[in-house]
């Protein structure tokens, strides 16, 4: 395959045929979806399986180390996810942009969004350095706890700018309807991250700092993967590889608002690891084990959003509302029963998947109930990750910043209520799982669906 975006060989939709074409509904809806899902999927869960790799292997030398783990990769995931507008605000911009025929100006948004991401990296991972002891501290964790948090935080630092070059580049190409680049990329991080992670964890004997590191190396080598298939098609293209103050900004600007919702999102993440800390060591380390897995099923349902933002994206930019109202719909469908089908994975899954990542017998009881509780919250997460795509590929972010301010503000005092009156082992384990994932995600199923029933968010420029 030629990784140059825009390729005439590439047998994908073009500029020229944003959609028209195909027949609104149906098979022709599922199969523009599942074309591009189903590559999508293989890059989203990239990030899960790097905290799972980290994990199992992490496990293995202690509870203490585990729930340092816990922590710091908590920690890091929530820096990378405050930027994570770089991937999704490059992805509905360059997306409007080929449904409207510019290519070139799609390609250049990229290289600007890039740019943009090289700079906050840089600036992330220095502050990641130097904060590192006084935001463990600040999450109250144990004293056996903080050493290992701080090792693999400040050790996986240095992958930073990488980990948010991987975001923008792979937005670019997601609006260019190339999904299968970030794939197969991916694929190629997620091999090396495992065997980086075995020398340096165990061969290197640099425990959690080599996991951190691992993670560091992988991350920065798909980051220059991803960077050098963009820049070669803006070549083509003779689009300028140099930054540009405007178009920085505009990319900055355009991604606020998506900031904005991703910080409550991940405030959410944050008070409720904050909330496992205070129920004691093994819900921490439990919370660890059915975080990695929620995350990995929480990208796979991800991929269904990615390919709905992508051609609503698209179908707006060329003004055909009626797709535009098909993808929605089907890309729901979808969402709802891929979130049932994990959902019962989890649940009978459960007792079989924990040992794979600790060896103590509390932890591995508390993960397994953790598991079954997420299982059953999974269908309402599918149709609220499917639909907060389909929001952010017409570009409405500033409601999405409102709808996410005000789920947090309905979630914050639940979990608190669960911290403050919730027992330790399985059954806190159990009443926090039931809240991040029960109560948090209908209160997110509910503010977008009163979006979605109008027409306004399809209205271009309304609500931006």
């Amino acid at each position: 395959m030629d990784d140059t975006p825009g390729d005439g060989s590439d047998p994908r939709p073009t500029p020229e045929s944003p959609g028209r074409t195909d027949r609104v509904g149906g098979a022709s809806i599922d199969r523009q979806i599942l074309a591009l899902a189903v590559p999508a999927l293989g890059a989203l869960v990239a990030e899960p399986l790097f905290v799972l790799v980290d994990s199992a292997m992490v496990g293995r030398l202690g509870t203490a180390e585990l729930a340092g783990l816990s922590l710091s990769s908590t920690l890091l995931t929530t820096v990378v996810g405050v930027f994570v507008f770089l991937a999704y605000a490059t992805t509905a911009a360059t997306a409007r942009r080929v449904g409207a025929g510019d290519r070139a100006g799609a390609v250049a948004a990229g290289v600007d969004g890039m740019w943009l991401a090289l700079l906050l990296g840089a600036l992330s991972a220095g502050a990641a350095l130097l904060a590192a002891p006084w935001v463990v501290a600040a999450l109250g964790a144990p004293e056996t706890v903080v050493p290992h948090a701080v090792a693999y935080l400040r050790a996986s630092a240095a992958g930073l700018p990488g980990m948010l070059v991987v975001l923008a580049a792979t937005g670019t190409l997601r609006g260019l309807l190339d999904t299968r680049t970030p794939f197969v990329v991916a694929v190629a991080g997620a091999l090396a991250n495992i065997g980086l992670n075995f020398i340096l964890i165990y061969g290197a004997g640099l425990g959690v700092a080599g996991s951190g590191f691992g993670t560091a190396i992988a991350q920065t080598s798909m980051g220059l993967a991803l960077a050098w298939t963009v820049l070669r098609g803006a070549r083509s293209l003779g689009v300028s590889l140099r930054p540009h103050g405007a178009g920085i900004w505009a990319s900055a600007a355009q991604g606020l608002p998506l900031m904005v919702r991703t910080l409550t999102l991940r405030a959410a993440i944050l008070v409720t690891v904050a909330v496992a800390t205070s129920l004691g060591t093994v819900v921490l380390a439990a919370h660890q084990v059915v975080t990695a897995m929620w995350s990995l099923a929480a990208f796979g349902l991800d991929a269904l959003a990615i390919a709905g933002q992508a051609l609503v994206g698209r179908g707006l930019g060329a003004g055909d509302l009626a797709t535009v109202r098909a993808v929605m719909r089907r890309s729901l469908q979808w969402g709802v029963a891929a979130g049932a089908g994990l959902g019962v994975l989890f649940a009978a899954g459960g007792w079989f998947l924990a040992p794979l990542f600790t060896g103590d017998d509390d932890v591995r009881l508390a993960a397994a109930v953790g598991l079954a509780v997420a299982g059953a919250c999974l269908p309402v997460a599918g149709w609220v990750f499917v639909l907060d795509g389909v929001l952010i590929g017409a570009g409405d972010g500033r409601y999405l910043a409102w709808a996410g301010v005000v789920t947090l503000v309905v979630y914050v005092p639940l979990a608190m209520a669960v911290g403050a009156w919730a027992p330790g082992g399985a059954v806190g384990t159990a009443w926090l799982w039931a809240t991040f994932g029960g109560a948090f995600m209908l209160a997110r199923a509910v503010t977008t669906g009163l979006r979605a029933r109008g027409e306004t968010w399809m209205v271009p420029g309304a609500a931006r």
